[in-house]
């Protein structure tokens, strides 16, 4: 799997993608800083990215209705969505790395995110794992 790691995360990340077999980068490497989320998306889109990112609902749209607004909603064929959503007091680099393992061993155990969204959420000392389709059908 391809995954591209939002500018919004550590790039500690790569790492742990990497040493799972995956392939990985993160946007500040590829000289895609500061770029706004609709530039970022055809980048994500054409290079068969799988987007991780902690900006959840930029890209998903809200919590309670994903594809609804975001950048994936007009979006008919992507290689997956992961959203690492912190607890309402942030995203330290301890959790943001428990947040990306979880997703990692969802990945490993569930196969590629093709259309897919896999969120992971920290809710106090649990995670909440939610895997769906995006766009739904």
């Amino acid at each position: 799997m391809k995954l591209l790691i939002d500018e919004c995360l550590s790039p500690e990340l790569v790492d742990l993608a990497q040493a799972r077999g995956h392939e990985a980068s993160h946007v500040v490497w590829l000289g895609k800083s500061g770029w706004k989320d609709w530039n970022l998306k055809p980048f994500i889109l054409d290079g068969d990215w799988t987007f991780v990112t902690c900006n959840s609902a930029d890209f998903r749209g809200p919590r309670d209705r994903p594809g609804s607004r975001g950048q994936y909603a007009n979006v008919a064929l992507h290689a997956g969505l992961v959203c690492l959503n912190p607890p309402k007091d942030g995203l330290d680099l301890d959790l943001m790395i428990e947040l990306f393992e979880a997703a990692l061993d969802e990945i490993a155990s569930g196969g590629e995110l093709v259309n897919q969204v896999l969120e992971i959420s920290a809710e106090g000392d649990v995670l909440d794992r939610i895997r769906y389709d995006l766009p739904d059908g």
